[in-house]
């Protein structure tokens, strides 16, 4: 699974990780058109983000 087909807001790591703490966890944010890439913030603090390529492996199969 890519970052692009996440829905604004759902959680993911970058890793596959099965318990992730909430520094590994990312939350999808919106698609900056001039950077073409997609926010991404992390759980723990809102300030901290990233911005990722579509392409980007994301993974949702963990527990939180």
């Amino acid at each position: 699974m890519t970052i692009k087909d996440l829905k604004i807001g759902e959680y993911f790591t970058l890793k596959p990780i099965a318990e992730p703490t909430e520094k590994q966890v990312f939350i999808r944010g919106e698609y900056d058109r001039s950077e073409k890439r997609y926010e991404a913030v992390r759980f723990d603090d809102i300030s901290m983000s990233r911005l990722l390529k579509p392409d980007t492996p994301v993974f949702t199969d963990f527990t939180f």
